[in-house]
């Protein structure tokens, strides 16, 4: 890259980029200072992959332009040129104090750094006294990061001090200091004021490269202390990116653009006057081209034209190199971007590379030229070995050998020479026409081709054919949506012709594997025709049979006119609306090919599942109806609607929905429904019903009243719920017997008044739970997940005894443990399952009512048996005589901690029923007889009083009529599933 810095301690990597093929061995190189770089006696630089790393940087032996060369056998190019600089900062010159400087109160000052001698970009601060106090920028005070020096707008008393210059490499990171500056303030009185006097001001002329980061910079003295702005001459406004710094003394543009450039002014004001000064930011780039040259191959004595063109700011110049070097004149000719080379020879082959340079920058396009002698070839053009043409018709062959130079053609009709005719065109190309051929034209034709370099031919043989005939075309039809037909495409061909057959519809090819739900083309070698099934609406339209072979082109269409349900009608909108009526209008859609017979209005609420059919007025919307009443509509619900149009066809898409719109409100004309209730605890009357649906509600302000009275009595209880979610009401009252009846109705209000009641429902109230607990509980563990508990069922009581509830746990200081089972009705046993093996349970039972459960038994306790064993039986053995079946095992030992084993249960299930048949045995062995004809599988588990243990793997076996087999004692067959 151009331009880069490094310090001279660090090392450096140079990359250099390259592309080869893989049948050329590309080889590089690197220079510097345009003297080849001998790498093998060079201990500080080597290459590593094409790039160049030094090392120990040195600044006498390193600085300068570096360039890499690709090279190869068919030539070499230049990559771009890089330079590499040192950067360095000297110290200042020794001095002690620098002289003071002398300024009244008031007055401006500039206090100069002088920077010592450098290389590499700049930065300046000054101290003030001592460090670490640094001077700070405002409106009175600037530093330039131009020239380093201070500028004091208007000295103040507290100015008065030592200032020292702090210069940094930014590359270096070194940092050197000026002697001290002391500033004295004169006691021959106070500067007056005075307009501004501009002292950091931007060159008239700012050359500014693309994409940088210009900065301006403007300061004045004055007093009062100038106020700087800025601006564009042209009136044209910044745009958001500039950015004004240090009090405006700073005027920042990143990312310059052409439309950046122009003149820019600096303005410094106070109540004594103004100044301004101006300047112009020029657009600077580096070339980028616009056109370059490609790879070319040229035979020899040929002319060579390349064009490169680049554009740029300042406007670049160009060069042209050959194989890394200028191009020498002479028979090159060289103008601006273009090369020209007359009458090429081998000696031209080469890289080319175009360079096109401005003082921004260099860019390279590279080419090769290939210049090529060799005598006639047609290895990649034969003629063709069989051309076929039709009678009448004109007949090219293309006689385009390989060569260079071009080579001269000829052309021979069996043995004899073509001569120019009526009929026969010779080209200058080689090409031979003939026109309007008959059979007499058949023959071998060859074509022989010479340069200086040699002579070549090829030989292509031709047949001329009858012309094909469409025997059978599709005609324009009618059809309906959904059906399916068949379009004719037949022909008569001459039987040396080979027959290809297409379909365009509006005039895009048929895929008939993409669309093969719908098309498919059906017929022999000399039928075409197309099958369509299913036929959609957008299957309407222009059906072309394209039918081609070797030597020409036909074709035949037919207009397929389908006929369809309605389109969707349009723009539904509601004229007016009621609470219980809506006037709809709308537009019609296409009719599809039938006219419309109809249209069906339908509605959609947020409560309803999808769209539904309403009622209208006239109940029957013809096909000239543009308007309809939709009437039986519910009070206060949002409706939208659709309408579907329809003909002989069918029904149509539906249109568009309407807009959502709100019928009026009403008094609620719906009762709440399932009006009942009961249960509850002592002294409480509980009434529930089922909710007004919302769409039912007619309004707002929906509510219920509840109206009750005893039994027998004539006087109602009303209450009022306003909460339209509450479906309940307890009213509670210590008068209120218990299990007494109620006369119960409930009816509906919104704001608009009372709606009608239910029909009276009798309620009970609550009932008090049972008071007596069951007697002689008992429980018996029946395996080892399973407690079998008993009791007694209780005598008559004042109460009703709904059923009995069991609550059982593992231990009275484990409350979590608790379990609850409840049995309806006046049964007395209950088997709880799911309990834990060899476990102490407690257990409790109560009767209970819609009041709840009455007192607890006294608790008792059992424990569950242990766990069976958690193995399978194993070893299993089996042998089949005939269609007896003889299974052993070994026996299952059950461990201490599980439940001895009392026997095995041995499943058979058969595939033919899926049934499944269980064998109990106390031994290790069964014998099970099999039916010829059915697959079983076998499975064996341990039984123990814990339950059943865990089953063997699954034994397969096959139908006994397929084979009859004894297996070794060792084989087994595992279940598949």
């Amino acid at each position: 890259k151009n331009g880069r810095y490094w310090p001279i301690t660090t090392s450096a990597f140079m990359f250099c980029v390259h592309f080869s093929n893989n049948t050329c061995i590309l080889s590089l190189k690197w220079s510097l200072n345009g003297t080849l770089i001998d790498l093998g006696n060079d201990y500080r630089r080597h290459m590593s992959g094409g790039s160049l790393i030094i090392s120990n940087l040195d600044k006498d032996q390193d600085t300068g332009v570096y360039q890499c060369t690709a090279f190869n056998t068919w030539g070499s190019i230049l990559s771009r040129r890089a330079s590499l600089q040192f950067a360095y900062l000297d110290n200042f010159k020794t001095q002690t104090v620098r002289s003071a400087v002398n300024v009244r109160e008031g007055q401006g000052v500039v206090l100069l750094c002088g920077p010592p001698a450098h290389s590499g970009e700049l930065a300046f601060a000054w101290i003030f006294n001592e460090y670490p106090y640094f001077v700070q920028q405002d409106s009175r005070r600037f530093i330039s990061q131009e020239t380093g020096s201070l500028y004091i707008a208007k000295v103040e008393p507290s100015d008065v001090g030592n200032y020292t210059c702090v210069v940094n490499n930014t590359v270096t990171r070194e940092k050197v200091l000026s002697s001290p500056t002391p500033l004295v303030l004169r006691s021959d009185g106070v500067m007056g004021e005075y307009e501004p006097k501009i002292e950091v001001h931007f060159p008239d002329s700012v050359p500014a490269a693309k994409e940088s980061v210009v900065k301006l910079e403007c300061f004045a003295l004055g007093n009062p202390v100038p106020e700087i702005s800025w601006r564009r001459t042209s009136g044209v406004p910044f745009p958001s990116k500039v950015k004004m710094k240090n009090a405006n003394a700073v005027l920042e543009i990143p990312n310059f653009q052409q439309e950046d450039a122009g003149a820019y002014e600096c303005m410094a004001e106070n109540r004594r006057g103004k100044n301004a000064v101006r300047g112009r930011i020029s657009f600077h780039a580096k070339p980028h081209w616009l056109q370059t040259m490609t790879d070319t191959a040229l035979s020899i004595e040929e002319n060579l034209f390349w064009e490169c063109k680049a554009n740029g700011k300042p406007k670049p110049s160009y060069s042209w190199l050959k194989n890394g070097e200028p191009v020498a004149e002479g028979r090159v000719q060289i103008e601006n971007g273009a090369l020209s080379i007359a009458a090429l020879n081998l000696s031209d082959s080469g890289m080319y590379q175009c360079v096109a340079e401005n003082k921004h920058g260099i860019i390279y396009s590279s080419a090769q030229l290939m210049v090529l002698a060799s005598p006639p070839s047609f290895s990649k053009s034969p003629l063709r070995a069989l051309v076929k043409a039709r009678s009448g018709s004109e007949v090219t062959l293309e006689c385009k050998p390989q060569a260079s130079p071009p080579a001269i053609s000829l052309w021979k009709k069996g043995n004899e020479i073509l001569q120019r005719t009526e009929r026969i065109t010779l080209l200058p190309n080689g090409t031979l026409k003939i026109a309007n051929v008959t059979r007499r034209d058949a023959a071998s034709y060859t074509c022989i081709a010479k340069n200086q370099f040699g002579t070549a031919s090829t030989t292509g043989k031709l047949i001329i054919t009858e012309p094909t005939r469409i025997t059978m075309r599709p005609t324009n039809m009618e059809i309906i949506v959904g059906e399916s037909i068949v379009l004719p495409c037949q022909i008569a061909c001459d039987p040396a012709l080979d027959v290809s057959f297409s379909w365009a519809f509006n005039g895009q090819l048929i895929d008939f594997q993409r669309d093969s739900d719908h098309f498919e083309r059906v017929g022999g070698s000399i039928s075409g025709d197309l099958m369509i099934r299913n036929i959609q609406l957008n299957h309407g339209g222009k059906y072309v049979c394209v039918i081609d072979t070797d030597v020409e082109s036909l074709s035949t269409s037919a207009i397929l006119v389908v006929k369809g349900p309605p389109g969707p009608p349009d723009k539904v909108s509601v004229e007016e609306i009621t609470d219980s009526t809506a006037q709809l209008s709308w537009t019609p859609g296409r009719d599809n090919g039938s006219p419309i017979t109809g249209y069906i209005i339908q509605a959609r609420t947020p409560f309803t599942v999808g769209w539904q059919a309403v009622d209208t007025v006239p109940e029957v919307v013809n096909g000239n109806m543009l308007t309809a009443t939709v009437v039986g509509l519910n009070a206060w619900v949002e409706y939208e609607f659709r309408v579907v149009a329809r003909n002989i066809v069918g029904l149509g898409e539906p249109s568009p929905a309407s807009a959502k719109t709100r019928t009026e409100d009403a008094i609620p004309d719906t009762a709440p429904t399932d009006v009942g209730g009961g249960g509850g605890t002592k002294s409480e009357l509980v009434i529930t019903w089922e909710p007004v649906p919302e769409e039912l509600q007619n309004g707002e302000g929906f509510g219920y009243i509840i109206a009750f009275r005893p039994v027998g009595t004539v006087t109602w209880t009303r209450a009022v719920i306003s909460n339209i979610g509450v479906a309940r009401y307890v009213f509670r009252n210590d008068t209120i017997p218990p299990f007494s009846p109620f006369d119960v109705k409930v009816g509906a209000y919104n704001n608009r008044g009372e709606g009608p009641f239910s029909s009276i429902a009798t309620v009970y109230s609550a009932e008090e739970v049972p008071s007596v607990a069951p007697k002689r509980v008992r429980a018996r563990s029946v395996s080892a997940a399973q407690i079998e508990v008993i009791w007694e069922a209780l005598p008559a009581i004042p109460e009703r005894v709904l059923g009995y509830e069991v609550v059982y746990w593992e231990d009275d200081t484990k409350p979590d443990t608790v379990g609850k089972v409840r049995i309806s009705g006046n049964y007395t046993l209950v088997n709880i399952t799911g309990l834990k093996a060899n476990t102490v349970y407690y257990l409790s039972v109560a009767a209970f009512n819609t009041a709840g459960p009455g007192p607890q038994s006294a608790p008792i306790n059992t424990t569950t048996k242990k766990p069976p064993p958690d193995r399978a039986p194993l070893n299993i053995q089996w042998t089949m005589i005939g269609s007896t079946l003889t299974l052993h095992w070994d026996p299952v030992v059950a461990m201490e901690t599980e439940s001895k084993v009392t026997g095995y249960l041995v499943l058979l299930k058969r595939h033919r029923y899926n049934d499944i048949n269980s064998i109990l045995t106390n031994k290790t062995t069964v014998a099970l007889s099999l039916s010829a004809n059915d697959n079983y599988l076998i499975q064996i588990k341990a039984m123990s009083e814990g339950g059943e243990g865990v089953g063997s793997e699954p034994i397969h076996i096959h139908k006994l009529s397929e084979f009859t087999v004894l297996f070794p004692s060792s084989y087994r067959f595992l279940f598949d599933h």
